[in-house]
């Protein structure tokens, strides 16, 4: 059951940075095409950003699923076993706990925005472009708790995710 969430999460969220990344990408290929023509357009920037921003939040939480996010491998892996354990524990409760914080104020901006549109494109609700704040973070939690279980089986044999060629170093070697 988890392994296959992951499958389905890592696929969802490859194919949405692909469409999002398109679409960056064509973007700001018109607008440079437009602006050369002497026509800029108006909106570009602000769609441009909201897309960047969205790119960020959901790559975020592909690298979470993966487990490709910056990391101390290395110090984690020096640390005995039962501490190595206690401060993969540790740092688990503070990333969720970070992203639960990120997602409950990203619903409370949603509703302080309600009403709000875009200045480029007035029929875009600011709502709709934010909502990716809640969205992401809560994402970003599903990654992560999908994905523990292996990473805990990984540092508990001594294995860097980041660098396959850090390896505990037991006693006598």
């Amino acid at each position: 059951m988890r392994l296959k969430l992951a499958r389905w999460l890592d696929q969802t969220l490859q194919w949405t940075l692909i469409v999002l990344m398109v679409s960056l990408t064509v973007v700001v290929v018109l607008a440079v095409i437009f602006r050369k023509l002497g026509a800029s357009l108006s909106w570009y920037d602000e769609v441009a950003a909201i897309l960047l921003a969205w790119v960020t939040y959901y790559g975020a939480a592909l690298a979470a699923l993966r487990r490709r996010h910056i990391g101390f491998d290395g110090v984690l892996l020096a640390l005995p076993l039962p501490q190595r354990m206690y401060a993969v524990v540790f740092a688990e409760i503070c990333v969720i706990g970070f992203f639960a914080l990120l997602a409950w104020t990203g619903m409370i901006v949603l509703q302080v925005l309600e009403g709000e549109t875009l200045v480029s494109l007035t029929w875009v609700p600011i709502q709709l472009t934010q909502s990716v704040i809640p969205i992401g973070a809560a994402v970003f939690i599903i990654a992560e708790l999908t994905s523990l279980p292996e990473y805990w089986r990984q540092v508990r044999a001594g294995h860097s995710l980041e660098h396959p060629e850090i390896v505990e170093e037991k006693p006598g070697q």
